[in-house]
C-alpha cells in the first residue's frame, strides 16, 4: 500500500545528478562544469592575472544564472505538483465520506466485547463540547457585528463587570450577551483559568523532566559511559573465548502470518553454542492456516539442525503473558539460566547473545539487559517516521538514562534476556494487566534487582503503518500502565526500598510520565485552549502555546536528526494522539470497558535489506519430511482458507469521530480567535484543527485502495 502523498514518504533512490535536461524549448541541456586550470591560479601577478579574474567572474556570473534556473524549474515544478496533490486529497476525501466507515463499526477488530455505554461516553463528552462551541461562535459573530469588541479583553472584563440593568440595553439580544457576559465573567473564567493555571504548572514540571532526561542524555554521551561486560575465559565445549550459560529463546506469536519466518529465522541464525540453546516458538494463532505455517516452518529447520519446538496453546487465556506462562511451566526450562525474548517481528543480529548474555557474568545483582529497536520500515510514510522520533527518545533518552543513573526501567517485552531466577524470584508472568512487560520489570526492582539498557545493541522490528493499528497500540501501552499502577501501589509503599527509589517509581515513572503527559495534553491544547477563546477573560500565556512545545518538541527530535524537517508535524500529531492516550489513560485508571482489550498489532512482513541479500544467496531450500504431493495438497488447501479469510474481512480505512469531532471544535475556537486579533492562538488552534481532520479522515500512514 502507497501512502497518499510523498510527505515523509521514502524516496524511491538517489543519486548524483550530472546532466539536467531542461523542458523549455529556449534551453537544450546544462552542463554543470568543474574549474579549469586557469580558475585554479592562484598568483600570477600583471595583465594574465587581470583577465583570468575576469574570466572567472564572467563564468562565476553564468554559473549562477544557470543555477538560479535550475532553482525556478525545480521550484515549479513543486508549484505544479500541488494540483494533483489537492485533487489526490479531495477524492480520498470523497471515498472516505461515500464508504461510511468509522472506528464505531462491529468490524473494527477487537471491540466487539466492549461495553457500547462505556465506548461512547467520552465521545458523546466531546461532541458536548462542539455543540456549545458552535452555538457560541454564533452568538460572538452577532454580538461582534452589533460592535460588543472593545478591544483587549481586560478592556472588556472592565466594560463587563460596570454593565447593570440601570446601564440600559437596547434589545433582547444585547440583554442576552450581557448575562452571558456577567456568567461568563463570574462563574467560568475562574475555575477556568484555575484549571489552566494547574495545567501549566504540570507542563512546566514534565517540561524540567523531559529536560533533565535530555541533560543526562548528554552527559553520558560527553562522558562516553556505556556498560561493559567483563572479560570471559575459554569455554572448554565451544573451543571459544567466552561466556556460554544454557539459553531459552522464547517467540511468542498470536496469527502474524506475515512475519513469522523472519523472526524464526533470525533466531536460528543466532551465533551460539547449539548445544546451549533452545528455541520454543509459542503459537497462540486460532487460525488453522496459520498454525499449519508455522509449524512447517518450525519442521523445516528442526531438519536443517537447530534445537527448536512448536507450541500451541488451545485454551489462549491471559494473551501474551498467559503464553509465556505457560511456556516457563515446560519441565525442561529448569536446566536454562537464561531466556530471551522476541516478538514475531523482532529479527535479532547473529551476534545478539553475544553481546547480551556476558553482561551477567560476575553480576547476580542483574535481572535484564534490553536492547534497543531498530525499524525496518522507519522511512514508510509520515506516520512511521512520526513514530521513530517517538521511540528513538524513548531509546536513546529515557531508557538509556534511566538504565545508567538508576538502574531501573520498563521492559519493552522484547529484545531483551531475562535471568530465570530473577523472573520466578518477581512472581512469574502474571496475566492482570496489558502490559506484562511493565509489571514483571516493576516487581523483580522491588524485590532489588537490577536492570542494563544497551543503546549499541540494535534489533530490527516494524512499526505500524496504519493509523487504525498505531491508534489501537497506543491505547494498550497507555491504558496498561495505570492498571498496573493501581495493582502495585501498595506493594510499591510496602516495599524494602529507599524513600528516593519509592518516589521515583511513583510520581516520575507512573505518575508524570504515564499519567499526567497524556492528561495535560489533551486537557491544555484540546479543552482548555479552545474554551478560552470563548471565556477570553481566563488566558493562556502564548509562550505556552507556542515557546515551550517548540522547544520540547527540538529536545524530542534530537536522537533523530534526520526528522528534523518533521518537527511541526510531529508536535501536531502528539497532540491529536493525546485524545486516545487521554481515553486509554482514564480506562486503564477506573477499569472501564476497554482497559482490558488486546488486539495484535498489525504487520505487513516488511523484511530488511539483510534478510533480502540471504534470501537470494541462499536460495529456496527443499523440505524434508513431507512428500511433494502432500505439500501441494496443503499449499493448495491453505490458498482456499486465505480466500475465504480475504472475502469476510478486507483491510480499508475509516472515519475517526472522536478526532473528527475534536477538529471541528478546534477549527471552531480558531474562527472565535479571530474575533479577538489573537495570532498566535489562531495559527495554532488552525493547524492543530487541520491535523486532527487530516487524521479523523485517516489520511496519515498506509492508504487502502
Amino acid at each position: 500500500m502507497a501512502p497518499l502523498f510523498s510527505w515523509g514518504a521514502k524516496e524511491s533512490h538517489r543519486g548524483t545528478p550530472v546532466v539536467v535536461k531542461m523542458e523549455n524549448p529556449n534551453w537544450s541541456m546544462v552542463e554543470l562544469e568543474g574549474p579549469s586550470d586557469e580558475d585554479l591560479i592562484i598568483g600570477g601577478g600583471g595583465e594574465h592575472s587581470s583577465r583570468a579574474g575576469e574570466k572567472r567572474r564572467g563564468k562565476n556570473a553564468k554559473q549562477l544564472t544557470w543555477v538560479l534556473l535550475l532553482k525556478a524549474h525545480k521550484a515549479a515544478g513543486c508549484l505544479a505538483s500541488v494540483a494533483p496533490a489537492l485533487y489526490v486529497l479531495a477524492s480520498a476525501v470523497k471515498r472516505r465520506v461515500a464508504s461510511g466507515r468509522t472506528d464505531e463499526d462491529a468490524d473494527s477488530g477487537g471491540r466487539e466485547n466492549e461495553n457500547p455505554t462505556v465506548k461512547s461516553r467520552f465521545y458523546s463528552f466531546i461532541k458536548v463540547f462542539l455543540w456549545l462551541s458552535v452555538a457560541l461562535l454564533c452568538l460572538e459573530i452577532a454580538a461582534y457585528l452589533k460592535g460588543w469588541h472593545l478591544g483587549s479583553p481586560s478592556l472588556q472584563l472592565e466594560f463587563y463587570l460596570l454593565w447593570s440593568p440601570s446601564f440600559g440595553v437596547k434589545d433582547f439580544f444585547d440583554w442576552v450577551y450581557s448575562r452571558w457576559v456577567l456568567v461568563r465573567v463570574e462563574y467560568l473564567a475562574p475555575p477556568l483559568q484555575f484549571l489552566a493555571n494547574v495545567c501549566i504548572i504540570l507542563f512546566i514540571i514534565q517540561s524540567f523532566d523531559r529536560l533533565l532526561l535530555c541533560l543526562g542524555c548528554f552527559w553520558i554521551r560527553f562522558k562516553k559511559i556505556k556498560p561493559i561486560p567483563k572479560d570471559a575465559p575459554l569455554d572448554l565445549e565451544s573451543g571459544e573465548k567466552g561466556y556460554f550459560p544454557m539459553v531459552l529463546v522464547q517467540i511468542p506469536m498470536c496469527n502474524e502470518k506475515e512475519v513469522y519466518q523472519q523472526s524464526i529465522a533470525a533466531v536460528c541464525n543466532l551465533d551460539w553454542p547449539k548445544s546451549k540453546l533452545l528455541i520454543q516458538v509459542l503459537d497462540d494463532s486460532d487460525d488453522p492456516t496459520t498454525q499449519l505455517l508455522i509449524k512447517e516452518e518450525v519442521q523445516k529447520w528442526q531438519h536443517e539442525g537447530a534445537n527448536i519446538f512448536y507450541r500451541h496453546r488451545v485454551i489462549r487465556d491471559g494473551y501474551k503473558a498467559g503464553n509465556l506462562k505457560s511456556a516457563m511451566n515446560c519441565s525442561y526450562v529448569k536446566d536454562y539460566e537464561f531466556v530471551a525474548i522476541f516478538d514475531a517481528d523482532f529479527q535479532p543480529t547473529p551476534d545478539f547473545l553475544k553481546r547480551t548474555v556476558p553482561h551477567f557474568k560476575d553480576n547476580e545483582e542483574l535481572a535484564l539487559v534490553q536492547a534497543r529497536w531498530s525499524f525496518v520500515n522507519k522511512d514508510e510514510n509520515l506516520l512511521t517516521r512520526l513514530q521513530n522520533i517517538n521511540l528513538s527518545f524513548h531509546f536513546e533518552v529515557e531508557q538509556q538514562v534511566n538504565g545508567i543513573f538508576i538502574n531501573f526501567f520498563g521492559f519493552n517485552g522484547t529484545a531483551g534476556v531475562w535471568r530465570i531466577k530473577a523472573l520466578n524470584d518477581a512472581g512469574g508472568w502474571l496475566e492482570r494487566t496489558t502490559v506484562e512487560d511493565m509489571d514483571i520489570a516493576v516487581r523483580a526492582y522491588l524485590h532489588g534487582w537490577k536492570f542494563i539498557f544497551l543503546n549499541d545493541v540494535e534489533c530490527q522490528c516494524e512499526l505500524p503503518e496504519s493509523y487504525e493499528a498505531y491508534r489501537k497500540q497506543q491505547h494498550r501501552w497507555h491504558s496498561g500502565p495505570m492498571q498496573l499502577f493501581r495493582l502495585c501501589l501498595p506493594d510499591i509503599i510496602r516495599a524494602k526500598i529507599s524513600i528516593w527509589k519509592k518516589f521515583n517509581m511513583i510520581f516520575l515513572f507512573f505518575l508524570l510520565r504515564k499519567l499526567i503527559l497524556p492528561f495535560y495534553s489533551f486537557t491544555l491544547f484540546c479543552i482548555i485552549l479552545p474554551m478560552t477563546m470563548f471565556v477570553p477573560e481566563a488566558e493562556l500565556p502564548f509562550w505556552v502555546v507556542c515557546y515551550i512545545p517548540a522547544t520540547m518538541s527540538f529536545l524530542n527530535i534530537l536522537p533523530a536528526p534526520r526528522a528534523f524537517p518533521f518537527i511541526v508535524p510531529y508536535l501536531l500529531f502528539e497532540n491529536t494522539m493525546s485524545v486516545t492516550k487521554f481515553n486509554a489513560m482514564i480506562s486503564g485508571l477506573f477499569q472501564l470497558g476497554s482497559a482490558y482489550e488486546w488486539v495484535v498489532t498489525k504487520k505487513s512482513g516488511r523484511s530488511s535489506e539483510g534478510d533480502l541479500v540471504s534470501l537470494i544467496e541462499k536460495g529456496p531450500k527443499p523440505q524434508r519430511g513431507s512428500s511433494e504431493p502432500d505439500l501441494e495438497e496443503m499449499k493448495e488447501e491453505m490458498r482456499r482458507q486465505e480466500q475465504k479469510a480475504a472475502k469476510k474481512k478486507k483491510k480499508h480505512n475509516r472515519i475517526y469521530m472522536k478526532e473528527l469531532a475534536l477538529a471541528f471544535l478546534l477549527l471552531t475556537a480558531a474562527t472565535r480567535s479571530l474575533l479577538s486579533a489573537q495570532g498566535i492562538h489562531f495559527y495554532f488552534l488552525l493547524f492543530q484543527g487541520i491535523s486532527f481532520l487530516l487524521v479523523g479522515l485517516d489520511l496519515i500512514g498506509e492508504q487502502v485502495d
